[in-house]
């Protein structure tokens, strides 16, 4: 049993999830001799997004409970599609979620295995090379009401097809005009088991062999037998694949001898979808090239590397993992649950610092011209062991502008004429006076302090209703601050609507770029990748644009969820 925590707190305990339950089962059985062995197996076409994530973490998590084992493979047979740009980026994901493999393999490595393999299901008339083209094959395919047809090539003498798949094998034939097909049932309500393609001629250099190859193998062939080479005991995968699995159980009993009559198991598992986003990796690069992003890495995107950047943990990524669970249903996940995630982590971890992004200078009247004192701040009240440290005070200060109102609204409480407001941890102060420019802005507030409350508290008792944070205009350090919000106006953008593409739904709020913004001093030499509570604005990660002298920060989220708040507004 675990118990799993929500926004509102600790839930009931909650059985483990089926999966957990058929590997726990399979052990108790002495089933593929107790042993669990499984693997994360992503294609190097493109950057691991959070979807990605759940499955690293079910499948590096199911490894380290039993003391199995967990292989990180490359499904590397589409050579025109990857590049070991993307190796490395998945590798570094991995790692920076906290799971290390036990050992790495490249489906390339099996090449020459994978091809006897279907040398052998030739020899014993289990495949043959068919001359159709695409579109014919297509056509012979049938439909989901009428059964296919068998191939004129079907009946190919098995000495044939060899033949044809060595010379294929060695470059006669152009893209296109072979194939290697299982002779399975044309016939079968399963379109997988209609014959289906186990390898094609593609004349493309692979990022590791080369141009050693020019014919490579399907996913659904190089997987179930990659996985069998590799002793997989369980093959965890997304239900789309559900309807693969006939055919990876065929491949694997079909080739048992040569596989030492090793037998994994393929099992599914709902995919993460989340809404606010899109996670095909084919619309993630749209737009990647479109410009749309600035890169994989750009904050608003979900893949990993992008998450990292705006400041994400590893432990709020997994954190979230868990708290969504392993469903067989498919789903859409609340993002809200992933900022909750990130939030819960930075409250207990991260520092409190004053910032004002968009300053408005205030002038103490009755402060001493040059004087400078340090004032004591808490660091993380979540975490008594963060301890304090000092911040310099002096007369000249920046608030936010959102925090004057020269004629309040009602419920206002902030600072406006004649008002008195808490600055945190310092004095209470009263404006006095307000002073604009030639256009009529706001450029300067004139107050004046009490001195008999220093520290936040007044000695007479007397109370006021807000508290601002605020930073000394002598010290402060300028910086460059991005807010991030989320990508997608609506909450499902893949939605199909005539005309329309998810490109039309692009949140134009989604980043917006503050330059002048005000920091205390102790942030001016804060690292790349550091996180920080800005106090009542968010938090905030210092961006690897960041140079010495010119911090950038990227939000990391609200404090509160201001999407919910917009949505309770529309339902009213």
């Amino acid at each position: 049993m675990t118990t799993e925590n929500t926004q509102d707190g600790p839930a009931t305990a909650a059985p483990i999830d089926f999966i957990r339950t058929i590997v726990s089962e399979d052990r108790l059985a002495g089933k593929h001799g107790g042993r669990v062995a499984t693997r994360f197996p992503p294609e190097p076409n493109g950057y691991l997004h959070i979807g990605h994530a759940k499955s690293i973490c079910l499948n590096f998590g199911i490894a380290e409970e039993t003391g199995g084992t967990c292989n990180l493979r490359f499904d590397d047979t589409n050579p025109a599609k990857e590049d070991v740009e993307y190796v490395d980026a998945i590798k570094e994901d991995v790692e920076w979620l906290g799971f290390k493999w036990d050992a790495l393999f490249f489906a390339s490595d099996y090449f020459e295995r994978l091809y006897q393999f279907a040398v052998q299901l030739i020899t014993r008339g289990r495949a043959y090379v068919d001359s159709l083209t695409a579109a014919q094959i297509r056509e012979y395919r049938g439909t989901l009401t009428e059964p296919g047809r068998n191939s004129p090539y079907r009946d190919r003498p098995s000495a044939e097809s060899l033949d044809l798949f060595a010379r294929m094998r060695a470059g006669e034939f152009e893209d296109g005009a072979h194939v290697l097909r299982a002779k399975i049932d044309m016939a079968s309500p399963n379109f997988n088991m209609r014959d289906p393609t186990l390898y094609r001629i593609r004349h493309a250099t692979h990022h590791r062999t080369g141009d050693a190859w020019c014919i490579y193998p399907l996913y659904d062939f190089a997987h179930p037998l990659s996985d069998a080479i590799e002793r997989i005991t369980h093959s965890l995968c997304t239900l789309e694949f559900e309807d693969h699995r006939p055919l990876y159980d065929w491949l694997v009993r079909e080739l048992g001898d040569a596989l030492d009559g090793t037998r994994p198991q393929q099992i599914e598992f709902a995919r993460l979808n989340l809404n606010y986003t899109v996670m095909s990796k084919r619309k993630l690069l749209q737009l990647v090239q479109l410009g749309h992003v600035s890169g994989w890495d750009d904050p608003r995107m979900p893949t990993i590397t992008g998450l990292r950047r705006r400041g994400y943990t590893p432990e709020s990524i997994r954190d979230f993992c868990q708290r969504i669970g392993i469903a067989k249903k498919e789903n859409v996940i609340d993002v809200a649950q992933l900022e909750f995630c990130i939030r819960e982590d930075l409250n207990r971890h991260a520092q409190r610092v004053m910032g004002v992004l968009r300053p408005l200078k205030v002038v103490i009247t009755n402060y001493p011209e040059g004087q400078v004192e340090e004032v004591d701040v808490i660091n993380n009240p979540e975490d008594p062991s963060a301890g304090t440290r000092k911040v310099p005070f002096s007369r000249e200060l920046y608030i936010e502008q959102d925090d004057f109102r020269e004629a309040p609204p009602k419920k206002f409480f902030r600072l406006s004429p004649g008002r008195e407001v808490r600055l945190r941890c310092a004095y209470f102060i009263t404006c006095t006076d307000v002073v604009k420019n030639a256009a009529g802005d706001i450029v300067e507030l004139r107050c004046t302090y009490d001195p008999a409350t220093r520290g936040g508290d007044s000695p007479d008792g007397r109370k006021v209703k807000a508290t601002m944070h605020w930073v000394s205009a002598a010290h402060a350090c300028t910086a460059e601050v991005r807010l991030y919000d989320r990508l997608f106006s609506v909450e499902d953008p893949d939605r199909e609507e005539t005309g329309t593409t998810f490109l039309d739904y692009l949140n134009p709020g989604s980043l917006e770029v503050l330059t002048g913004c005000q920091i205390e001093p102790s942030l001016a030499a804060a690292k790349p990748g550091f996180r920080f509570q800005f106090e009542r604005l968010g938090y905030f990660s210092v961006d690897p644009d960041a140079r010495s002298g010119a911090p950038v920060f990227n939000r990391i989220v609200s404090l509160r969820d201001t999407w919910a708040r917009i949505a309770q507004k529309g339902e009213a």
